[in-house]
């Protein structure tokens, strides 16, 4: 089996819950799995001994997490080496209309600007968590809700993420593991091809 290297950044938590949710999948699978979140120093993360990368990062004020962009940025190379895929969490993914990787600005914009070339990626729907705002981030994004699709901002804490897809996503990374083991390559994915 291989081992696997999970690796995410997470402000608010929703992240980190969809890539535990992932670790289940792929480590009920048989693999080996190792579950790191971007904090602090990162130079100790030995990336040769992976044989498979799963990353993730949410997006906050239309950028993604500034520590997750340097370590990919750093590691590139040995990242696009091996199977390795990306998601991208974001409240704007709960648009029908922006819920499709090519569809995700963010996420069209971090694969065009950056150095990554990930064999697959995806993008999930994140969670409003007001009750961890403080006073100036909930006008804040009550203001990107009323412009952003003319809707008011939930009054409480919501959770958009398609559960059913994120299992999709990890079932997919699993299958492509055994796919790597036979084949000894890295295997290409449709969603891989942003414009």
């Amino acid at each position: 089996m291989s081992k696997v290297l999970m690796l995410f950044a997470s402000r608010e938590g929703q992240t980190q819950k969809i890539i535990e949710r992932m670790r289940l999948i792929v480590s009920h699978a048989g693999h080996e799995v190792d579950l790191i979140r971007l904090e602090g120093q990162t130079a100790d993360i030995r990336l040769e001994q992976y044989d498979a990368f799963m990353l993730g990062s949410s997006v906050r004020y239309g950028r993604h997490h500034a520590r997750f962009c340097h370590f990919v940025e750093r590691n590139a190379g040995a990242l696009d080496a091996k199977l390795c895929y990306f998601f991208s969490v974001n409240l704007t993914a709960r648009k029908v209309d922006r819920s499709e990787p090519h569809q995700n600005s963010y996420l069209t914009r971090f694969l065009r600007n950056g150095s990554l070339h990930p064999t697959s990626v995806e993008v999930f729907a994140g969670a409003f968590k007001l009750s961890r705002y403080n006073f100036f981030q909930k006008q804040l994004l009550r203001l990107i809700f009323r412009v952003s699709d003319g809707s008011s901002a939930p009054t409480e804490d919501h959770e958009y993420t398609d559960w059913c897809r994120v299992m999709r996503f990890a079932e997919r990374f699993v299958q492509q593991l055994a796919g790597d083991q036979v084949s000894g390559s890295k295997i290409s994915d449709a969603n891989t091809a942003i414009p």
